[in-house]
């Protein structure tokens, strides 16, 4: 053990710059990979709450509607009221169906738009009736839309997917350019750390040949270089994960969360699972590398 210890401490003080340009490329690939899995759980938490509040809303005709299965002039009727009710109650993806009429639309109107100069011009006539569709599973949205579209009297459906798919499409994009970056940073860091491995194995080249003749075994052998790499992953992960600890102190905890209450945030349970991830991360990008590069001196 002690010729193990001794062998580790020579090898990352003799080979320093090279020690502390791995630690700085694991620390700052490993950080990003760390904001890219605690991007992706806000996203998920976000996603999860505005889907599941997301309704279909089912337009009916008016007299000034056009378009859709509607009669020139003429109002969605009382007997298609009846059967676009029936026909959405009947789809098993339908959790609930509602009512509102012209009345509590306008309602709605006057109150989202009370500071608008256009509010008196709109009466309660020209504001459309609606069906209000709550799903089993909001993401199964697209069969009750189409069959919606279809029914006598409907002038049109409107769904927050439409607006909300765009957004989330982003988000997913920033978070996979993260962590693409971080995969790419992390393959030049095992690049590095198997790269300064090589190097100090071929310096010792003739000690380890006569190791290795006398009976060492291999654990033997590569025990200093793999505690040379596990010191250098750890130390970057460390410091990774203090940078992400920071982060999310400074700019979740204090700053988000007090601006934006609406929002559920993550917590530190999700930045934990990050930063266990992170240590994974860091071992496995220790240990492989150094297994690769030292095989060719284990030979006899």
């Amino acid at each position: 053990m002690r010729h193990t210890l001794r062998e580790t401490w020579s090898g990352l003080r003799r080979n320093l710059t090279m020690t502390l340009s791995v630690i700085v490329t694991i620390w700052v690939s490993l950080t990003l990979f760390g904001a890219g899995l605690m991007a992706a759980q806000q996203i998920d938490l976000v996603k999860g709450r505005w889907y599941d509040r997301i309704e279909l809303s089912v337009f009916l005709c008016v007299k000034d509607s056009s378009g859709g299965n509607c009669q020139p002039g003429a109002d969605t009727t009382d007997a298609q009221r009846a059967q676009i009710l029936a026909a959405l109650e009947a789809n098993p993806e339908v959790e609930r169906v509602y009512y509102v009429s012209k009345q509590e639309a306008y309602e709605e109107y006057r109150e989202v738009f009370k500071d608008s100069p256009l509010l008196e011009t709109v009466t309660v006539d020209q504001m459309q009736d609606s069906y209000k569709i709550k799903l089993v599973n909001p993401e199964n949205y697209q069969g009750v839309v189409s069959e919606a579209l279809g029914l006598d009297g409907v002038q049109n459906v409107v769904d927050m997917h439409t607006v909300l798919d765009p957004i989330f499409r982003w988000l997913n994009a920033v978070q996979w350019g993260a962590i693409g970056m971080s995969v790419l940073l992390l393959v030049a860091a095992a690049l590095q750390i198997a790269n300064s491995i090589r190097i100090a194995a071929f310096s010792r080249r003739r000690e380890l040949g006569i190791m290795r003749f006398v009976g060492a075994s291999n654990l033997y052998i590569m025990a200093p270089f793999l505690l040379e790499s596990l010191v250098t992953g750890l130390v970057g992960a460390l410091m990774a994960c203090a940078t992400l600890a920071l982060g999310f102190e400074l700019i979740v905890q204090r700053n988000a969360q007090v601006s934006i209450q609406s929002l559920q945030w993550i917590d530190w349970s999700h930045a934990g699972i990050a930063m266990a991830a992170v240590a994974v991360v860091a071992i496995l990008l220790s240990i492989i590398p150094t297994i690769l590069a030292t095989r060719k001196y284990l030979r006899v």
